[in-house]
């Protein structure tokens, strides 16, 4: 764990008058500042220790033996008193270079339910589409023009289309990945629907989603903050509030709630490490898969986990579509090459080990299957579709 507070090492502490005289001002004790520091915290979203503890800082940083307050107790102070950090505690020096950054790739799936018969009409009605033989399911694909980075659009006959948009990113804290991810999401579902409504010349069968794949090439932390961020990226919803509405000034809330966890730790239920110690470290969820190569000879490719993902979240469109006309009920309809049986086969292709598979991709790949819940969805479309042969 980093250390973001400086102790004092001289034997004559010296007091912090200042915070002294502000907390007999209003009549508390230190252990009413704790509760008082709860309270702020709950009303701005900032996750705090238990009231023992932040009773145990707020007597250390009082008597001097800490002269620096972590991100956290500097805005709970400031946010209680109404004064500024350098009222408070003079000048803080910052405690990591302003340069430090992560590097990192985001790829984006954005798949999109459109039918088997507008996927064929794709497929034959022009563009430059080439087969593509290293997937785990046949399909075509074609370079697609985005601003932001690099695009492909796939597209399997059983009527998926699906964009996957690269982009690389020099990010400077988790958080800043939080706002964002929620922000781009927003227009990149919106465009993909733009441009499948132009391609097929109406409107598309289904809305869109996004899930996000992040291979981390420089990490800009290092022993256990960096497990804490990588879980941080794999579900940086965390930082963000829940509003529709996320922007540029949600950064500051976001950043102070990311130094929070990383300095008391993130843990998750929904997270599935399969990291391989010395090799790699590597966790997947709902939200999307992160992942660094620590020995590159040795770890998993970028294009393995790419192509997992294409995979998953082409079927996972389908059945979710499927899925959507039972809940209207609905007999769903689908061609007979892509019934039940297609998706027994399908079933199998995702969730059965390769002869040669190694262990590393073994476990990425049930990570994935396991925390996308595609698993289930494939059970019911398959036992739905088995169902409507019957009658």
């Amino acid at each position: 764990m980093s250390m973001d507070i400086r102790t004092s090492t001289d034997k004559h502490h010296v007091p912090n008058a200042v915070l002294i005289r502000l907390r007999e001002e209003q009549g508390w004790g230190r252990p009413r500042l704790a509760k008082q520091f709860e309270l702020i915290g709950r009303r701005h979203g900032i996750p705090t220790p238990e009231p023992a503890a932040m009773e145990k800082q707020i007597y250390r940083l009082e008597t001097g033996r800490t002269l620096r307050p972590t991100p956290m107790y500097a805005k709970l102070y400031c946010l209680t008193f109404d004064r500024t950090t350098s009222e408070l505690f003079g000048d803080l020096e910052p405690e990591a270079p302003a340069s430090a950054t992560c590097a990192a790739r985001s790829h984006k799936f954005i798949p999109v339910f459109v039918g088997a018969e507008a996927a064929s009409a794709l497929a034959t009605g022009g563009g430059q589409w080439s087969d593509v033989t290293d997937q785990w399911m046949e399909c075509r694909r074609r370079a697609v023009e985005h601003p932001t980075g690099s695009c492909q659009l796939y597209l399997w006959p059983f009527g998926v289309a699906l964009f996957h948009l690269v982009e690389e990113l020099a990010l400077e804290s988790v958080a800043h990945l939080a706002v964002w991810r929620r922000i781009t999401y927003e227009k990149n579902m919106h465009w993909a629907q733009d441009q499948l409504r132009a391609l097929t010349g109406g409107n598309v069968a289904s809305e869109s989603y996004v899930l996000s794949l992040y291979w981390v090439d420089e990490p800009a932390w290092h022993g256990n903050d960096l497990h804490t961020a990588l879980r941080l990226m794999c579900i940086p919803r965390v930082l963000v509030p829940r509003a529709d509405t996320i922007n540029e000034s949600c950064l500051a809330s976001a950043t102070l709630v990311e130094r929070a966890l990383l300095e008391n730790g993130f843990e998750h239920p929904e997270l599935v490490n399969f990291s391989m110690k010395g090799i790699s470290l590597g966790y997947a969820s709902w939200s999307g898969v992160v992942y660094h190569p620590i020995a590159h000879d040795r770890s998993l490719r970028e294009d393995e986990l790419v192509t997992c993902e294409l995979s998953v979240q082409a079927v996972w469109a389908y059945c979710d579509h499927l899925r959507q006309q039972i809940e209207k009920g609905n007999d769903p309809i689908v061609p007979t090459d892509f019934g039940w049986r297609f998706l027994r086969g399908i079933r199998s292709r995702l969730t059965t080990e390769r002869p040669q598979e190694t262990s590393q991709h073994r476990s990425m790949r049930d990570a994935v299957i396991q925390t996308s819940g595609l698993d289930r969805h494939l059970a019911q479309a398959i036992e739905t579709l088995r169902d409507c042969d019957r009658i």
